[in-house]
């Protein structure tokens, strides 16, 4: 703004000349915006960003003679006293809480998600199964790199995070397995319906764009989509793990990804693949899974749960749900969408799709997933 607005009656006649100018300009392009009823979003667009720099302007210089935000002249103190309501300094907005966001942190967390699946997937489980038939003798290793590697897996156990204390963690971040929580710390029951809503919604979201590109193939209006239901569930999950992202998450997550990788180093290495006669890393892990531990293996499902809720969580650490353009806002989502369509269909398959609000379901437990009859899919 050229001139900021010194008293309130200034602001209100600058806001009240920004809607003026709103009505003029749709009134202007009438005609145009029945072809092209996108010009519509630009219009508003405009408008808005001129009054988010109208408030922005309103911010108290530190060094102002009124920098007191003029309550002096408001309650009647000093020289300068206002005589009229609209007399008085106008005040500028408080920041908004969903600006207020760690993208270090989201990050962190999505990241233990990843470790999570894997790790209910059976990864170190089968490691330590491993390396007891090593020890044991009960499976022919001896020299090669996976049994030195079997033999130097837990030697640093006294400086890793337990599996106690990781599944602590997954109780505390996600709601997930049965372990308590850290003392002092409540477990977040609510996340898994969340996540599962925010990508119910991106999944629908595309699915009204396909319908409308087909009814609408001139593209000339916007679809059916709704931006605000997408971002409201996506602002909601975030603001969800916003409040269990602190404490020693990312510390955590550092330690237990360097783990993940040994684990796999080993189940991967050339006398341990030969030694099942498998193709890779994830092929011994399901062997080893059937044959000692007596588990259905879930690998697959486990595995893209782990890639796409990472990616998913990552996307929103960004900035990208508070975008209020719907094209910027549709090409940004569209980063997610198959993330979000494979992560449920992986998540439908191992009836891990529970209905929103309904608490006892929102508790995944850390039961493997037996090959008796009754088997458990959690």
């Amino acid at each position: 703004m050229a001139n900021n607005p010194k008293t309130l009656g200034e602001l209100n006649d600058l806001l009240a000349s920004l809607q003026a100018l709103r009505s003029t300009m749709v009134r202007d392009a009438r005609d145009e915006l029945a072809k092209t009823p996108a010009q519509a979003e630009l219009i508003n667009q405009y408008i808005s960003d001129a009054e988010a720099l109208l408030m922005d302007a309103l911010k108290p210089d530190p060094g102002a003679p009124d920098s007191d935000n003029g309550l002096a002249r408001l309650i009647g103190l000093g020289d300068n006293v206002a005589s009229r309501l609209d007399e008085v300094r106008p005040v500028g907005l408080v920041p908004t809480y969903d600006d207020q966001i760690s993208r270090e942190r989201l990050t962190a967390v999505g990241d233990l998600y990843y470790i999570y699946q894997h790790e209910r997937a059976g990864v170190f489980r089968a490691v330590l199964k491993l390396q007891q038939l090593f020890q044991s003798g009960e499976v022919r290793l001896s020299d090669g790199p996976g049994a030195l590697a079997l033999y130097q897996f837990d030697r640093k156990r006294v400086l890793r995070y337990t599996q106690r204390e990781r599944r602590s963690v997954y109780r505390k971040v996600f709601g997930y397995t049965e372990s308590l929580p850290p003392a002092g710390a409540e477990p977040n029951i609510a996340f898994h319906a969340l996540l599962s809503t925010f990508c119910q919604h991106v999944s629908r979201f595309f699915e009204d764009k396909r319908v409308s590109e087909v009814l609408r193939p001139d593209g000339g209006r916007e679809t059916f989509g709704s931006m605000a239901v997408v971002r409201r569930s996506g602002l909601d999950l975030r603001q969800n793990l916003k409040h269990v992202s602190y404490g020693h998450v990312a510390v955590l997550r550092s330690e237990v990804l360097s783990l993940l990788q040994e684990a796999f180093d080993i189940l991967g290495s050339p006398d341990i693949v030969n030694l099942f006669g498998a193709d890779s890393g994830w092929d011994v892990l399901e062997e080893v899974m059937k044959r000692y531990l007596h588990e259905i293996p879930v690998t697959s499902q486990r595995s893209r749960m782990a890639v796409t809720g990472r990616d998913i969580l990552r996307w929103l650490a960004e900035d990208y749900l508070l975008t209020t353009v719907r094209i910027d806002f549709e090409s940004l989502l569209e980063a997610i969408v198959d993330a979000c369509d494979d992560w449920l269909t992986s998540a439908e398959s191992l009836g891990l799709r529970k209905q929103p609000g309904l608490i006892d379901n929102n508790v995944v437990s850390f039961r493997p997933a037996a090959r008796a009859a009754k088997a458990s899919l959690f």
